[in-house]
């Protein structure tokens, strides 16, 4: 019987995994394929090991990797492609936001010959502020990326086996993996899905996180001094630009009392906000080429169930020449 693999990173859900996993077994009941879940614990600092550790000791089919420290979601994502066993891997959530139900609706499409079979959720439910904010930052990426990010559509997607190898093959170490899964291309399909509130527990992602992530979509990369230049020269800019709109306004009203005093320091305030804004950026990239050359592994593996070989990587040569670049194949 052919294997699903389901990849499901993991972080303060205790509350969710035995029911995300009865979700999980329920669905496969119905259908022809039998499953694999890999848990992929982020150094949680509740109850979550434990409650993976439960699954494993009741039932075969439940992996898990506990990393050494909270290396992110990216991190979790990636150490789960490389050790899938299955025919396809359906990447989801612990939260119970990615309904367990879709999943029967995203193998059907891999059945179909799509290599990727994206869920697409609607924004029913969020918000207002959120949902201004998510809509215009897919407006604004969209205009200055190279991939085609589309509103809605997160991580929860099934991808093939020659398309989890596509995803390895891209050896970076600051991983977006929206952008990299838009990158690798190949056949996809779009399955819709109302907005599914979180079941137990709290949401992980503040404002302010939500905000590096969409600047890492755009730089790949979190470089926390050089974004405090980007952010410092945005701020100055905005309050050097309200300043001169104050000091023109009074010289309307009361005349010049110093004559080349508003053109000097409106000039300087302004291009000096400019510059602190584009050194922040230029400062992003060199950022992500410093980290680059460190080489340092995405994660570290405090413990794990999986046995050596027991990885989707056993064999290096398929990973490292999956991709033909000159005729654009796949082995």
């Amino acid at each position: 019987m052919k294997i699903i693999s389901l990849i499901i990173p993991t972080f303060n859900e205790e509350e969710n995994i035995q029911l995300l996993y009865e979700s999980i077994k329920q669905e496969f009941k119905r259908m022809a394929y039998d499953f694999e879940i890999i848990f992929i614990d982020d150094a949680s600092t509740d109850h979550t090991l434990q409650e993976i550790k439960q699954l494993v000791s009741s039932s075969t089919n439940v992996r898990y990797i506990s990393f050494s420290r909270n290396f992110g979601k990216e991190s979790a994502m990636l150490a789960g492609l490389r050790h899938v066993q299955g025919e396809a891997a359906v990447i989801m959530d612990a939260d119970l936001q990615h309904p367990p139900s879709l999943i029967p609706d995203l193998v059907k499409g891999w059945e179909s010959g799509f290599d990727q079979v994206i869920a697409r959720r609607n924004r029913n439910g969020e918000k207002p502020m959120r949902r201004f904010l998510s809509s215009n930052y897919y407006r604004i990426i969209n205009k200055v990326v190279d991939v085609r990010l589309e509103d809605g559509v997160g991580d929860f997607r099934l991808l093939s086996r020659r398309a989890v190898r596509a995803v390895l093959s891209l050896d970076e170490g600051a991983r977006f993996s929206k952008g990299l899964f838009s990158w690798i291309g190949m056949s996809q399909k779009i399955v819709d899905y109302e907005n599914v509130p979180r079941k137990n527990g709290e949401t992980k992602w503040s404002i302010l996180k939500l905000l590096n992530y969409g600047l890492d979509g755009i730089v790949s990369f979190n470089n926390r001094p050089l974004r405090i230049c980007f952010y410092t020269g945005a701020l100055i800019l905005l309050l050097s630009i309200i300043y001169s709109v104050i000091i023109f306004v009074q010289i309307l009203l009361n005349g010049i009392k110093v004559p080349g005093y508003f053109t000097i320091i409106t000039a300087v305030l302004i291009l000096g906000g400019i510059q602190l804004l584009s050194l922040g950026v230029i400062g992003e990239y060199i950022g992500r080429i410093y980290y680059e050359t460190k080489k340092r592994p995405q994660y570290l593996i405090q413990e794990t169930n999986i046995r050596n070989g027991e990885s989707y990587e056993r064999d290096k040569s398929r990973v490292s020449k999956v991709y033909h670049h000159r005729r654009n194949q796949y082995y």
